[in-house]
């Protein structure tokens, strides 16, 4: 099971300074402290020979060594202020050319037994409501979904559209399942594959009743290489088993406590593997304690409390260098990068490009926006590896595929390890290839019109006529298909051509 204060103990482990020399700081404040506090608090001059209720009428302050004097208030405010300068970090900035959510595989055990019916309706009815609400939970991230029984199968790759897994999973039953058995090996086996191919780290959760023998070996072999979860669909009062190692198992509920409880256990487990990936920069944490000494400032406006001194050298130090910026109540707490990363969190791409101030991620949003043309004028001065990538996947994007290629392979000259450039310089010529030999197969002699709706594609070979395609959606409607439309216009069901996929794909790996 995992460790409930698993969070609280990550961050305290990757707790660091970013600028520790800031602490040297604190030295001058204490000894202002000490010398204001030790002035202020002197014992009064001996009054001998005065009548003890004249001399308590005249003392004035006798408690002073006990109150809180404004030194204690502006000594505290500077510590802050100088903490917060020395950078205390725990986290690593989110990378907006990744997503900011692990990629999962969902691997649903589909034999005879999930069918029974001691949950209701049955459970696997039950794991894929289960699942439907962990898309929900994880909107936007990148998920996928493996079925296995005495065979495994990659039922829906990588998708950030939970609508794209819906109509499969609702085709997910034993009956189409080509062999019969439970090899959970088999099925980490292809999903450790899967999340090979992803740059960020990921994790795999298992849906089923009980684990083979065979499953329990490969499930602590995953759990060397990335998260390894499990919901079990049994009844509750069904008898404990145990689990190997240390994957985090979690029964079903009737509610959605248990979703919440491998989403947290998951998000845990990336962010401590995101911990480890020293190209990301720390992220500074230091403007928190900017709220506290705000707040006890107020007390400065209290009469004898104001320390004209405190205020200057407080001023100094809160204050970063660089212009100041009053576009609104956001610069006063956030930077236009901190606020373009709220922005691209809560998907408003278009907002964030706007806001960011760093060209990478201006153009990764600008990329996610669909502002192709003004992300490309961003990539193009650049010369880093990653920013000739992102270009690459821009101009394919913009149906630019020439400049793709070119991209790619200026990605492979400056970083020939880069992930995937090889294989998307590789689709990019094959795209190219198609088009051109598009052209050649259309080539009649003939000019032909070109309607304000369609798109010419690129044609530096000179092969063939110049090749267009309709940009009219096929469904009549104004807009491109969604899933579920898509599916209705098949004439099998979703199970049907299920079955008919892991037949031929357990002929294939048979022979």
């Amino acid at each position: 099971m995992s460790d409930p204060f698993g969070d609280l103990a990550l961050a305290l482990g990757a707790f660091h300074l970013l600028r520790p020399l800031w602490l040297l700081m604190l030295v001058p404040i204490l000894a202002l402290w000490w010398v204001n506090r030790r002035a202020a608090t002197r014992a009064a001059e001996p009054m001998d020979g005065i009548a003890p209720h004249l001399r308590a009428a005249l003392s004035v302050g006798g408690g002073a060594r006990r109150r809180i004097l404004p030194i204690d208030g502006v000594a505290l405010v500077l510590g802050l202020a100088v903490v917060g300068a020395s950078g205390p970090s725990w986290t690593r900035q989110a990378d907006p050319f990744a997503a900011q959510a692990g990629p999962l595989v969902v691997v649903l055990k589909v034999t005879p037994s999930m069918a029974s019916t001691d949950l209701a309706p049955t459970r696997l009815d039950r794991a894929k409501f289960k699942i439907r609400d962990l898309l929900a939970l994880r909107a936007g991230a990148r998920t996928a979904l493996v079925a296995y029984a005495g065979t495994a199968h990659r039922v829906v790759p990588f998708t950030e559209d939970a609508g794209l897994m819906q109509p499969y999973l609702e085709g997910l039953t034993p009956e189409i399942m080509p062999e019969p058995g439970t090899d959970a090996a088999r099925a980490l086996a292809l999903a450790r594959e899967m999340l090979a191919e992803e740059e960020a780290p990921g994790g795999i959760l298992l849906v089923l009743d009980t684990l083979d023998p065979g499953g329990a070996a490969a499930l602590l072999r995953n759990e060397e290489e990335g998260s390894a979860m499990a919901l079990e669909m049994l009844p509750a009062d069904a008898p404990r088993t145990e689990w190997p190692g240390r994957a985090t198992v979690v029964r079903t509920t009737a509610d959605d406590s248990d979703i919440r409880r491998l989403d947290r256990s998951f998000e845990v487990d990336f962010h401590r593997a995101m911990l480890s990936n020293e190209d990301l920069p720390w992220e500074d944490r230091g403007w928190w304690l900017a709220v506290p000494a705000a707040i006890l400032t107020l007390i400065w406006f209290r009469r004898g409390w104001t320390m004209h001194w405190a205020v200057v050298l407080g001023a100094l130090i809160f204050t970063p260098p660089g212009a100041a910026r009053a576009d609104g109540i956001a610069d006063w707490f956030w930077t236009p990068d901190q606020q373009g990363a709220r922005a691209y969190a809560r998907n408003d791409f278009s907002t964030a490009a706007d806001l960011f101030v760093d060209p990478m991620w201006k153009a990764h949003a600008l990329y996610r926006a669909g502002r192709y043309d003004e992300a490309i004028a961003v990539l193009e001065p650049m010369e880093t590896a990653q920013a000739s990538f992102l270009l690459g996947m821009t101009y394919i994007k913009n149906r630019q595929y020439r400049d793709g290629v070119r991209a790619f392979e200026t990605t492979l000259e400056r970083d020939p390890n880069y992930p995937g450039a090889a294989e998307n310089l590789a689709m990019a010529r094959r795209i190219v290839e198609h088009v051109e030999a598009a052209r050649e197969a259309s080539d009649t002699g003939e000019q032909s019109g070109i309607g304000a709706d369609d798109v010419v594609f690129d044609n530096e070979d000179k092969r063939g006529a110049d090749t267009t395609t309709d940009r009219q959606p096929r469904d009549g409607g104004g807009g491109l298909m969604t899933a579920e439309q898509w599916m209705n216009t098949v004439e099998t069901s979703t199970g049907d051509f299920l079955r008919m996929r892991f037949q031929i794909e357990a002929a294939e790996a048979g022979k």
